[in-house]
């Protein structure tokens, strides 16, 4: 094998580096003509929708893809039909002048990849179903009836590891969290570490006959378990002298604003600690949308050079051991704060929002921020996504605030205002040492995480909160460090966390938020957030923005979760259209997970982090679920809906929608 890194050179157990961007080392993959890994760019990649026996429909639109930014291709081959297609398919898009290195998806049928294996340059197999089992059964297996178990899938997967060797195919190696077999769930359970676990015992099979063209992914719907099943497995790996390059992807991630946003909370997160070699955003969209989106991603670590400025010797969070980590990267748990004024202990992540240059004399403006102003009655009603705190700076409104929504001042302007009430002096850190008159109950504290004077945090106190900010490129490092200095003080602070960003587009902002603020929600840093935008981007995408990576990273949620795959040629419905004829009668189920899968492979198993399914399993039918439950089998698609509904009505789930 080549050169590996070093496990001692891992912080944290799973990167290079906790305090600068460094890109782990993985070793180069041959793909076609596109390596991946080593010292390549990230690579795109996204599968085509099409029938695969359809070779010009899947012809044309893996153009589109190729076109729009991706490097490679992925193409379903359910059978053995489809997978001896891909030779037409690749024929004619060689004889058009395009290159692209072709993958064939591959679930259940052993004898589909071997014939794939001899025609594209790389093939995907899922451990969880590939000549293994999943019933969804409680089973028990004894150590020898499990290395039987392994014995049998070694024998079977083995012709298909001979094919790759002899025609230079690569191999990915594709746990999904969903798809995991009974033998593995009855080992490790529905976990981070069992998806590891399930790919290893592949890779080991790959290794013991010197088969090493591979990468490996471990994609869930669910950010946490994404992140932390990826970190598992790079720690895993280097213990065992392995450095294959790693695919990322959110599964299932949805689409428009949400499905961005959460692919960008688990890709990014992980691209920040220089993790991840190639990427697929997988979105309910045209697969040509996902390309552009997932290039945008890879570009800002690929691109800024300033990404590998360390935090520099002699400042304070350099005086900070980041080796022993305060923390576990491979398992959720939030810091423990002191609660101020419901902000931080128990309480949920906290949206705040600068309103700074709005029209003050206009309380129509908060219908922006989730507070809908009555006129007639003169009062405000309240949306799931209305934000908690303002900052209004130097500027005084004309009119009274909801009386939920605290508003933070700057602090000599507070000192001067009449009426306090619900007003809090935001202070910076000479303000906060020397201020002699503070609010009672609750005073924020601007702190810079790259400057500030240690012996201000050993001011804190229980009327507390801080501002985290940061103006540094790997400003996420650099915070993540400032949590980590609290948790060795043990200093209890509720931290509200502050990105801002200037010169973006609206996606753009999506984007970077999500990584920057994601990656820290992820960790269980943070008790708020604040992202501070360009005015033209709009109060209205600022805050949904700021909701929406709460909500993608599972620690606050305010609105209905939909989990829907991305399609592919194995898709026995619109998928598109009915997630937005699903999304238009349930979206107001706040908290409730609706998976809406185009086939029984994207089924039960990918599915298995929402609450209730809708599952493509004939031309026509739809199977519902809840959970993994079958609960009606093969409905005519015109009732599927409306059958879903009275499911979530009988679970007493179902609340009716306000007009």
């Amino acid at each position: 094998m080549e050169e590996v890194i070093n496990p001692i050179q891992l912080e944290g157990g799973y990167c290079n580096s906790l305090t600068q961007y460094s890109r782990f080392l993985t070793r180069e993959v041959k793909i076609g003509n596109i390596p991946m890994g080593g010292l390549n760019p990230i690579r795109i990649q996204s599968m085509t929708t099409t029938d695969t026996m359809d070779t010009l429909g899947t012809v044309e639109q893996t153009i589109r893809m190729v076109e729009s930014g991706c490097d490679y291709v992925r193409i379903t081959a359910p059978s053995i039909k489809e997978a001896e297609n891909l030779a037409n398919i690749k024929k004619e898009l060689r004889a058009r002048g395009y290159q692209v290195p072709l993958i064939a998806d591959i679930h259940f049928t052993p004898n589909a990849a071997e014939s794939a294996a001899r025609i594209v340059e790389k093939v995907r197999v899922n451990p969880g179903n590939y000549a293994d089992k999943k019933k969804f059964e409680d089973l028990a297996y004894t150590a020898d009836a499990y290395q039987a178990e392994l014995d049998r899938i070694y024998k079977k997967f083995t012709p298909l590891v001979k094919i790759c060797k002899e025609y230079g195919t690569a191999m990915r190696i594709g746990t999904n969290h969903g798809s995991l077999s009974d033998r593995i769930m009855s080992h490790y359970g529905d976990t981070p570490r069992g998806m590891v676990e399930s790919a290893m015992e592949f890779i080991r099979m790959c290794e013991a006959q010197n088969f090493y063209n591979l990468c490996i992914s471990m994609k869930a719907s669910n950010t946490q378990v994404m992140v932390q099943a990826y970190r598992l497995l790079v720690e895993t790996m280097v213990k065992e002298g392995m450095n294959y390059p790693l695919h990322l992807g959110v599964t299932e991630a949805g689409d428009g604003e949400d499905g961005r946003i959460k692919s960008a909370v688990g890709i990014g997160t992980l691209l920040a600690d220089g993790l991840g070699d190639t990427i697929r955003v997988s979105l309910t969209e045209d697969p040509e949308f996902e390309a552009p989106v997932a290039k945008a991603l890879a570009d800002r670590y690929e691109k800024s050079e300033n990404l590998k400025v360390e935090i520099e010797s002699g400042t304070n969070l350099s005086n900070f051991n980041f080796k022993h980590l305060t923390y576990s990267p491979y398992q959720y748990t939030r810091r423990i704060t002191n609660p101020v004024q419901q902000i931080g202990g128990h309480f949920h992540p906290v949206v705040m929002v600068d309103v700074t240059g709005q029209n003050l004399k206009d309380p129509y403006f908060l219908n922006q921020l989730g507070y809908n102003y009555s006129a007639a009655l003169d009062k405000y009603n309240l949306s799931d996504l209305a934000c908690d705190l303002v900052y209004l700076g130097d500027e005084l409104p004309s009119f009274s605030f909801p009386g939920n929504l605290k508003q933070l001042y700057n602090y000599n302007t507070w000192l001067n205002l009449k009426d306090k009430h619900n007003c809090y002096p935001l202070l910076n850190e000479r303000e906060f040492a020397k201020a002699e008159l503070k609010d009672e109950v609750l005073n924020f504290v601007s702190i810079n995480a790259e400057e500030f004077n240690n012996s201000i945090i050993q001011q804190f106190n229980n009327s507390t909160v801080v501002i985290l900010e940061t103006v540094a490129e790997n400003g996420m490092q650099n915070q993540r460090a400032f949590f980590v200095a609290l948790q060795q003080q043990d200093i209890k602070v509720p931290v509200i966390i502050k990105r801002t960003y200037r010169d973006v587009s609206p996606d753009q902002l999506m984007l970077n938020a999500a990584s920057d603020l994601g990656a820290l929600f992820t960790d269980g840093f943070g008790d708020g957030i604040w992202i501070d935008a360009p005015t033209n981007i709009g109060l209205p995408l600022v805050n949904s923005t700021s909701f929406g990576i709460l909500q993608a990273t599972r620690t606050r949620i305010s609105k209905t979760e939909y989990i829907s795959c991305p399609s592919c040629g194995r898709t026995l419905f619109d998928l598109q259209e009915t997630t937005q004829y699903i999304r238009s009668k349930t979206d107001h189920l706040k908290g409730i997970k609706i998976a809406i899968m185009g086939c029984i492979v994207n089924g039960p198993g990918e599915m298995a982090d929402a609450d209730y399914g809708y599952v493509g399993t004939g031309p026509g039918k739809i199977t519902l679920y809840r959970g993994k439950e079958v609960v009606k089998k093969n409905v005519n698609t015109p009732a599927a809906l409306d059958e879903l509904i009275e499911i979530i009505k009988e679970d007493g789930n179902w609340i009716e929608k306000a007009i």
